[in-house]
């Protein structure tokens, strides 16, 4: 009971003092609820396309001085405001087409995650060593928040963040997990020394323990992350291949161009035309492998002739196999599907999306939905259905691992790729709905970290921008402007060697959620155990 009273006391004397009832006094109790939501904007401003990754550092410092010795229903509201503070303006995208309804749902329950977190660690945040436990809770809430509800949606991962950061590197080691706790206990550990520094100079008391756990919560990420640079090469270990990422551009932004399918396909086809053109002319090297984005042939090209030709051509021409971005219905069923067609077979293999968007490839409680707004149920007429299998196609003697768009953001289906023996990784999207917004680049920033996490260049087709090329070590080495028709032609490294978050896979993740569990059940026992003392 002593300690809680102790820490409620230090929590305090970091606030301005007021005469109870005054008009400052009520703007006093403000401030934690203020500050909260102000570290949530600042988190969301580390994030890209701003280069500003340090900023959420002193994020977390400030979202640890709010919580720290609080109750847990202040933690859950200040949580939520942070919550609401971060997300709101990192998922504006999501509400670029379909106006503010569905983004506002999205963040209000999105940072429900965030404020259950908030709670707990104002309970642990009374143990010793609590940035260790804050910062694994953390990662646990983001663990829960990659999986529910709907299959998850892990968009707004501190490591997403972290693409031009130092702790890059820790992707490396243990994968998104490892490089976000990293940097939230870093952040946390930043509060601690600040609060120590301040604490030993009122009292003039300095104790020893505390102060080496706070120095060590800041020093240790950074130094690992220096450590692991020695993961991070972008060297070719099984030769290399000359890519071909064609961005052919669509008629015009928003919904609207996916009732111009043929259009769309017929961009793809003649920008390839046109590098064809190039490389017979000696001004570009000849590509090894042609990688197409998602929905570059709407017109499902098993059962449109014309479709079926025009690809047909565009292969040839180009002398290479290319990667197809196409909608295909196969026994009553919708797949997003990318599909790999030789210049002499055809197509000759598949691959299924497999992690497909909630309200955007299929819509959850469809009933329930329409009675609310039969627009929502137009929009969506027909449900995509799920691949099954990773993918991973053979071109010209490259593995290339395929990763559609939104998945990206599931480190398990980066990870089966690579596992499953990809040499490269594709990540074909289309970004056209969201117009010009930060999606596009906070999406490239998640797949700058996949280079790093799993040690492999990385390709980014997209329909409308920004496409890329991306070298293990998360570098960009050539990117395309947005709403252009463009080709990037580059020769890669293929690798083959795992890194630790590769072999790893998810056990990182697993012991960090045992950390936190660890961390609530010590905090929860100590105040049942303080309780106890108190009634004595």
């Amino acid at each position: 009971m002593t300690v809680t009273a102790t820490s409620v006391d230090e929590s305090d004397q970091l606030e301005p003092k007021a005469a109870p009832g005054s008009r400052l006094a009520r703007l006093v109790r403000l401030v934690p609820a203020a500050v909260a939501a102000l570290s949530g904007v600042l988190l969301y401003v580390s994030f890209p396309p701003r280069t500003l990754w340090w900023l959420a550092l002193p994020a977390f410092a400030c979202f640890g001085w709010v919580l720290r010795g609080r109750s847990w229903k202040a933690g859950l509201g200040l949580g939520y405001l942070f919550g609401l503070g971060f997300l709101l303006p990192l998922l504006v995208w999501t509400g670029v087409e379909v106006g503010p309804g569905p983004w506002i749902a999205l963040v209000a329950v999105e940072a429900i995650f965030v404020a259950l977190v908030g709670a707990g660690i104002t309970a642990i945040s009374k143990l010793p060593a609590w940035p260790l436990w804050a910062a694994a809770l953390w990662i646990a809430g983001e663990a829960v928040r990659a999986r529910v509800p709907f299959h998850g949606f892990p968009w707004g991962k501190i490591a997403f963040g972290q693409a031009d950061g130092v702790f890059l590197p820790l992707a490396a080691v243990g994968g998104t997990p490892v490089l976000g706790f990293a940097v939230v206990l870093c952040g946390f550990g930043l509060y601690e020394v600040v609060r120590l520094a301040l604490e030993s100079r009122r009292t003039r008391v300095v104790r020893r323990s505390a102060a080496t756990v706070a120095l060590l919560s800041v020093a240790v990420p950074v130094v690992g992350a220096l450590a692991a640079r020695g993961l991070v090469s972008d060297k070719a270990e099984d030769g290399t291949t000359t890519v071909a990422v064609i961005q052919g551009n669509v008629p015009r932004a928003g919904l609207e161009f996916n009732a111009q399918r043929r259009a769309v396909l017929d961009y793809h086809v003649k920008e390839t035309l046109r590098l064809a053109a190039k490389v017979k002319a000696g001004k570009v090297a000849k590509p090894d492998v042609v990688l197409w984005p998602e929905n570059s042939s709407d017109v499902d090209p098993f059962a449109d002739a014309q479709a079926y030709t025009d690809i047909d051509e565009a292969a040839k021409a180009i002398g290479a196999p290319i990667s197809v971005g196409g909608v295909v219905e196969r026994d009553g069923k919708l797949y997003n599907e990318q599909i790999l067609w030789d210049p002499v077979k055809g197509p000759t293999d598949t691959y299924d999306k497999r992690q497909i968007q909630p309200f955007g490839e299929y819509l959850p409680m469809r009933s329930l939905l329409g009675t609310i707004n039969k627009n929502w149920t137009t929009m969506v007429r027909q449900d995509f259905s799920r691949g099954t299998k990773p993918g991973v196609f053979t071109m010209n003697g490259a593995k290339i691992g395929l990763v559609t768009c939104y998945e990206a953001a599931f480190d398990w289906a980066v990870r089966s790729e690579v596992t499953d023996g990809a040499q490269l990784i594709s990540v074909p999207s289309n970004n056209a709905t969201f117009d010009r917004s930060e999606m596009t680049y906070q999406q490239l920033a998640m797949s700058r970290v996949r280079a790093v996490e799993h040690s492999r260049t990385v390709t980014v087709p997209v329909t409308s921008g920004v496409s890329a090329i991306i070298m293990p070590d998360g570098k960009i080495t050539q990117k395309t402007g947005m709403f252009v028709a463009d080709s990037l032609v580059q020769k890669v490294p293929l690798r083959s060697s795992e890194t630790p978050a590769t072999k790893l896979g998810i056990l990182p993740e697993m012991a960090l959620v045992l950390i936190a569990a660890g961390g609530l059940g010590w905090a929860v026992a100590a105040g049942v155990r303080g309780r106890r003392a108190g009634g004595v």
